[in-house]
């Protein structure tokens, strides 16, 4: 790799073996004190932040920030994968090699003589593979039977997720064997029957649990209607916080502090502040 220029200089073109190469100078006796510090502990926060920058970059439909922070978080996987090198573990091309592989395995209806004519083909045969994945790899570190738990159909979805993604997840996975409400209106009775245990439950734990369980059942009632609660959840907190800053203004422009409204004053100023909201 080419010597970085300075600031002054005409921009260099860097390509991907550049940032493994600078990721290493970075790690290397006489780098970033700071980057020589990190540990795999340490960037756990860094991979997460950065995933969420990317999902903002989206949501804003900026493309210009979106390029900036998928090299945010491009980084985070060669910075991993820089500490698995100096470990003797894994490297960059492992990490490529195991998607590619994996990429290949699971569509065979286009690297192999296997067909799918439609999207939902195309999962119920993912997750096929996926499940002889799992046999095979159980089978293989198992050693002697019972040494090791089998694979279950939920490995792979990580317990991080926000709640709402990973209760999609879970209920994706055991929707794609059979197990789901029939039609939209079943899902339904299901959300009315479990609010109606809410209001009932008096005791805070037994109460939180029957929550939870509204909570996901409108996970599914969103997934019937072909919506994704996560980013459903996202856009309602968007347009509460937009609609609160315009009445906010709005108080402040009168004089008036938020603390001294009555009920009535609360609810007409929410209702200003939504005849202004087209959305």
């Amino acid at each position: 790799m080419k010597e970085p220029r300075t600031a002054m200089a005409e921009p260099q073109r860097y390509i991907f073996a550049d940032l493994v190469a600078i990721m290493a100078r970075l790690r290397a006796p006489g780098g970033c004190p700071w980057d020589r510090e990190q540990s795999y502990e340490s960037l756990r926060s860094y991979v997460i932040e950065e995933a969420y920058e990317v999902v903002d970059a989206i949501d804003g439909q900026d493309h210009r920030e979106l390029a900036e922070e998928l090299g945010d978080l491009l980084l985070q996987v060669v910075f991993l994968a820089q500490l698995g090198t100096e470990d003797g573990r894994f490297a960059i091309d492992d990490v490529v090699q195991a998607i590619c592989d994996k990429l290949v395995r699971r569509h065979p209806h286009v690297f192999g003589d296997a067909s799918a004519d439609d999207p939902e083909e195309v999962l119920r045969n993912w997750e096929r593979i996926k499940a002889a994945e799992r046999a095979a790899k159980a089978a293989g570190e198992g050693g002697e039977a019972g040494a090791r738990r089998e694979k279950g159909r939920f490995d792979g979805i990580p317990k991080s997720l926000p709640s709402l993604m990973r209760a999609f997840q879970v209920s994706d996975r055991v929707v794609r064997v059979g197990f789901d409400w029939p039609d939209l209106d079943g899902v339904l009775d299901k959300v009315h029957e479990e609010l109606r245990e809410v209001e009932a439950e008096s005791d805070p734990g037994r109460r939180e649990l029957e929550f939870g369980d509204l909570l996901f059942t409108l996970v599914n009632a969103g997934r019937h209607l072909g919506l994704d609660a996560e980013q459903a959840l996202r856009r309602a907190n968007d347009k509460f916080v937009g609609r609160f800053e315009r009445l906010e203004g709005c108080a402040q422009a009168d004089g008036v502090a938020l603390e001294e409204l009555t009920p009535t004053e609360w609810e007409e100023r929410w209702q200003v502040a939504k005849a202004d909201d087209p959305r």
